[in-house]
Parts: C-alpha cells; structure tokens; sequence
C-alpha cells in the first residue's frame, strides 16, 4: 500500500492537475511566449512529468516528475538574474535488476542566468541571453536515484524572438567537487537542449527540442527528442499552462531509456 500511494503521487497527481480543468480557455499569447522563453522576467512554477520505458536489462520504466520554480529577480534598470530550480522526484521499477522498485529525491539542479533585462534587437529577432553557474545538489535519497554528488559548473542560453516564433539552445556543464557515496563515478557531464516553438494568436504552443546530455567520463551520449503541444488558460484567478506531448530516446546507453515516452506539465503562472 504504501508503494502505491508513492506511485499515485509521483505519476498521477501532475495528471489530475491536467484533468481539473474545465470550461472556455482564456487566451494569453503574451504570456505564452514568456514561457516559450527559459529566463524570462515571469514568475512560474511548472511541474512537470516524464515517463520513459524500456529501461535496464528487464525493461523497467520510470516517472521523473520535476518540480522546478523559476523566480526572475531584478539586480537594476539594466540586469535581471533568474532562478530556475529542478527538483526531480523519481519513481521507477524494473530499472535496477533485483532491487524491485524505488521511489524519492534525485539530485537537484540549481541555475542562476545573469540576463540583460531588455532583449537586443538583430535582423533574425530579438536576441535574449543569459549566463551563470549551476550546481547539482546531492538531495537524492537512494543510490539508485542519483550519484549524490555536489557539482559545479557554467550554464548558458541564448535565444531568438521574432513574431510567433522562438527558437535557441540552452547548456550547461559539470563537474563533481565531491561525493556523498563511495564507488561513484565521477560527475563530468555537458547537456544541451536546442528548442524552437511557435506560438498562436490564441496561445497555443507547439514546441520541439532536444535533451542531450555528454557523459565525459563514459563517454556516452544519450538523450530524447521532445515534441509538445501547449496551452494557456485559466484556473479560477489562477494563469496556467497545460502541457502534453511525446518523446522518442534518439541517443540511448545500457542505462538510458529506449523508445517512445511522453509527458503531462502543468505550469502556474504569476504574471506581475
């Protein structure tokens, strides 16, 4: 009893956030295309759920459900740095051969972009950048969940504005400073995730990207193509984005997951 009531509340309860709406869609295509974009000046607390299969030697599955606040803070006139968090509660089963199922913390990842505040205006759209540190934080509660390792490194993104269309690449590097487990490998990693989206007049977003992410001490590739389809609307007072869409793992490991997954997101709003 007590697995299940881990398993709906990792994997179900995004989706009856999904399921709980109801009633005329109210349209917001400025604040869509803030939220097509990483560092915007908006407050927003998407949660957001992965599912992926075929895992490991006996096919496991696993439901990465990442709780990830993203609170834009004014510095001046001139610069903003914007906090995005990404707290990964995980449930997986038949990952790991002979250890049945498991459910908590991985580690989480902590970015801080160092933006201008007003995009620079270039013949392809607006240009809209930012650069800072990240940290991987050692909170996973099962060796099996994450590495427990304490990382540092520089993260970055750099995107363009024009019209409906938004379109860039965000990345970040790795490295382990020091570990809270023994016999793990050390943490040297580069992710990338180009992304373009395009939204409508009626804040519909179509987006596509890619997570790909350079193992440096396996040297291992490994990563999925995202396609999604999304939409901003309203909650009682509350904005809200909702979000659905399926992925396919183009580069795969031994451990990563293979084939297709989806995703259920859903994103509150606090327009200032």
């Amino acid at each position: 009893m007590k697995q299940l009531a881990r398993f709906c509340y990792t994997i179900c309860l995004p989706l009856a956030l999904l399921s709980a709406i109801s009633g005329k869609a109210l349209a917001s295509e400025d604040i869509a295309k803030k939220l097509a974009n990483p560092i915007s000046s908006l407050i927003s607390f998407p949660i957001k759920t992965n599912f992926d299969f075929n895992i490991g030697p006996n096919d496991g599955w696993r439901a990465t459900t990442n709780i990830q606040p993203v609170v834009p803070i004014s510095l001046n006139a001139d610069w903003n740095v914007i906090s995005r968090t990404v707290v990964p509660v995980i449930y997986q089963n038949g990952v790991v051969a002979g250890e049945g199922s498991q459910f908590g913390l991985s580690d989480t990842a902590q970015n801080f972009f160092f933006s201008p505040a007003q995009p620079a205006p270039t013949s392809i759209g607006n240009l809209i950048w930012g650069a800072g540190p990240i940290a991987s934080i050692p909170t996973s509660t099962d060796r099996f969940l994450g590495p427990g390792t304490f990382g540092l490194g520089p993260t970055g993104v750099v995107l363009f504005q024009e019209g409906p269309w938004t379109y860039g690449a965000q990345a970040n590097h790795l490295w382990g400073v020091a570990e809270t487990r023994s016999n793990t490998p050390d943490l040297n990693s580069t992710f990338v995730q180009p992304f373009i989206s395009y939204t409508t007049s009626d804040a519909w977003t179509f987006s596509l990207d890619s997570e790909l992410t350079y193992n440096w001490t396996a040297n291992e590739l490994s990563g999925p193509i995202n396609a999604g389809i999304s939409k901003v609307t309203k909650f009682g007072d509350q904005t809200v984005q909702f979000k659905g869409g399926a992925r396919y793992w183009a580069a795969t490991t031994d451990a990563s997951p293979e084939g297709f997954g989806f995703t259920a997101e859903v994103t509150f709003v606090f327009p200032k």
